[in-house]
């Protein structure tokens, strides 16, 4: 099986320091849904891990966050491409879960869910905490520059083995390219 994991806000569509609270707030980056879709039709399975803290703060319900990626996946379906499964952390920071992102909660439900390791898995975020998550799970981190992605390439202090992309439709064409 080839799986990737990619973050949600900052990464497939642009991200917002209000939170995307509706279907209507939720605007894909140019090029990213295009990706996805390769991704698809190469034969990867696609994976969204994604901190959701808006629902613990209640600024949306899980039936918006649903409608959020229904939308999200009739425009990717569009497009011949699809996600295999979102998996959230509902959580706020203080709440002390293991699946909010920097720790790899997600990513182990996604191992387990594909009975699959998560060695070499590429996982790309925008966000130091992406990052730290996936290699903490063993995945390849990728770090695109839409999103947070400048600003946290700036600060630096990245996870070892974190590869760079301008963007998912970049980090797309490196990753088919290498086969």
């Amino acid at each position: 099986m080839k799986l990737i994991i990619l973050d949600r806000d900052g990464v497939i569509n642009e991200d917002s320091d209000q939170y995307i609270k509706h279907p209507d707030e939720w605007i894909a980056i140019p090029g990213s849904l295009q990706a996805i879709a390769r991704l698809h039709q190469a034969g990867w399975t696609v994976a969204v891990a994604s901190n959701q803290s808006g629902l613990a703060r209640g600024y949306f319900d899980v039936a918006t966050l649903a409608s959020i990626h229904q939308k999200l996946r009739r425009e990717l379906a569009q497009l011949g491409g699809t996600i295999d499964a979102f998996f959230v952390c509902p959580h706020g920071p203080g709440d002390g879960c293991t699946c909010r992102k920097p720790l790899p909660g997600l990513f182990h439900d996604i191992a387990q869910r594909y009975d699959v390791p998560l060695a070499g898995v590429p996982a790309v975020g925008d966000s130091l905490r992406d990052l730290q998550a996936s290699h903490a799970a063993g995945c390849t981190p990728w770090l695109v520059q839409t999103g947070n992605g400048p600003r946290t390439l700036a600060q630096g202090d990245l996870p070892r083995g974190t590869r760079l992309a301008d963007s998912l439709s970049a980090m797309v064409d490196q990753l088919l390219a290498d086969g």
